[in-house]
Parts: structure tokens; sequence; C-alpha cells
């Protein structure tokens, strides 16, 4: 398994992996499906997107363990396979990583903690524990706590991974643009994600999807004014749009890229793409670093 203070000592900046989510509905996943499942029923396709990431150039490969832990697993009727679905998932990406270092992805439990919610502390980090074990049993390198809007949740999920594994850990927050600057839905701004992740000495943090890259430089710069972590940064492919009733990402290759100095200037350390983005993106993203 690979280091990533070593590789990012190495080489300066890491590139990470594309959207998973989009790249599943290219190839037939259905509205309202459950895209973990496809660990068990179709694996070749996920091995496949993961090895379409390494050979676009990513020297990190994310896991198709976005929502499989168990609140979400049981609405979709398959609580009993948390486990499973977690360890293939870590084991595909590993078959397809060709040396780049996998990275477990956790995302919300899509609950909230007591009180706004009926789910207890204890509760949360006993379900990411879940994923976790299965995680350091398929071999992966790290954890990427991503798309979070609630701190509290994200304490649950750091415990979790703390507690049950010595894994490279990296925290994105999710921050939406509004006319007091950026934030997330629970009213978090980037400079307080910051402060307090560094706080949990975590590895790596940032922020993933909500925005594009131009939006991401934003975020990235005020991130990096407030804390030495090296800073994770994983933008859309553009602001999602609605085209003939199907959801569209507007943001070729080629203009993303060309934000990538200006994300470089504003502190990111590893930088990929979230919703939208191909292995195109990445292949490019890839060469506005090395250039």
């Amino acid at each position: 398994m690979g280091d990533f203070k070593s590789m990012l000592r190495s080489k300066g900046v890491l590139v990470a992996d594309g959207a998973w989510g989009t790249e599943m509905i290219e190839r037939g996943l259905a509205p309202g499906e459950c895209p973990e499942l496809w660990n068990l029923s179709r694996p070749d396709d996920v091995r496949a997107i993961a090895g379409a990431y390494k050979e676009a150039g990513a020297d990190i490969i994310l896991t198709n363990t976005f929502g499989a832990n168990s609140f979400k697993l049981g609405k979709a009727g398959a609580a009993d396979k948390v486990s499973e679905i977690n360890r293939i998932g870590v084991e595909l990406s590993r078959e397809a990583s060709g040396g780049s270092l996998v990275f477990a992805s956790m995302g919300s439990t899509g609950e909230f903690l007591q009180p706004l919610g009926s789910i207890s502390r204890e509760q949360m980090i006993l379900s990411f524990k879940e994923q976790v074990n299965a995680f350091v049993e398929g071999g992966a390198d790290g954890v990427i706590i991503e798309t979070m809007t609630d701190l509290n949740e994200v304490k649950c999920a750091i415990a979790a991974v703390r507690e049950n594994s010595d894994l490279t850990l990296a925290v994105s927050i999710t921050f939406e643009k509004g006319p007091r600057g950026f934030a997330t839905i629970m009213g978090v701004t980037p400079e307080q994600a910051a402060r307090e992740l560094e706080k949990e000495r975590v590895d790596a943090a940032g922020s993933n999807c909500g925005s594009g890259i131009e939006n991401m430089v934003g975020i990235a710069r005020a991130m990096h004014e407030v804390s030495a972590l090296p800073l994770w940064i994983k933008p859309n492919a553009g602001v999602a749009q609605l085209e003939g009733g199907k959801t569209v990402y507007p943001e070729p290759p080629e203009q993303m890229a060309k934000f990538v100095p200006e994300l470089l200037n504003s502190g990111a350390k590893v930088i990929g793409g979230c919703c939208g983005t191909t292995p195109e993106h990445i292949r490019l993203i890839v060469k506005a670093i090395t250039n």
C-alpha cells in the first residue's frame, strides 16, 4: 500500500480521480438505483471506471463506497451487505489502481444527529465503523470523508476512522455560494471548516462538489489562509443544468484545466474532479500541473 505523505512530498501536487456517479449513469445506472450495489452486480464496470482514471494519470483513485453505510444501504434492502460492499469496493479500485493510491470514499449517512434528528453520536460512529473495518480488510491506503456539510457528522466519521484504523485521512466539505459568501447548508464557512479540521489533525482537508473550479479557487484560498493542511480540491464540471430532463455539467475539460494554475496558487495540493468530470478532465488537469 502507498504512503500519501511520501508521494505528496515527492511530487508536490497529486491528482485525484473524477466523477463516479455521472460515469455510472453513462454506463446505465438508473434513477433511484443504488450505485454501491454495482460492486456486487456489475464489478467489471466499477473496475473499468477506476481503470480509466488510472489511465488518465490520477495518483489517487477513489472507491464506489460513497453511500455504502448502514443507513443508506438499509433503505436499499442491503443492510446485511455493508461489509461486503465496502470491502469489494476497495478491492475493485485496488485491482485497477496500478500503483496509484486507493482512498475509500465515505459520504454522509443522510441522517441528522440528535437533537436535530433521531440518531445518536454512538449510532453514527458505529455505522461508519462498519465501513472502516471493511476498508482496512480490502486494503485501502486512505479514507476520504467527502461531500459533507455537518461538522458534527464529520467528527463522528473521523472518530470511526481513528479508532479502528491507521489509514491516511482526508476530509472534504461541500460549500454553496450565497449572498454572504460560501457556507455549507449548516452554515459552516470554509474558514471555520479548515480550523476545525486542523484541530482534528486530519492529513488533508478541502472541498468537493457544489461548485465549479472557478468558485473552488476562492474556497481553496479561504481555507489555505487559516490552515497549513494539504488542500484537497475536487470541483464539479461547472454548475449543474437541466437539459431535456437530464442533469448536465457544462464545463468542458479544456475550460476546467485553464483554472488549474489559479487553484495551485491558492494552495491546492490534491486536485481532481467531482460531478460531471470525466477521465478526459483528469487527463488535462494532469497536463496543466506537469507543464
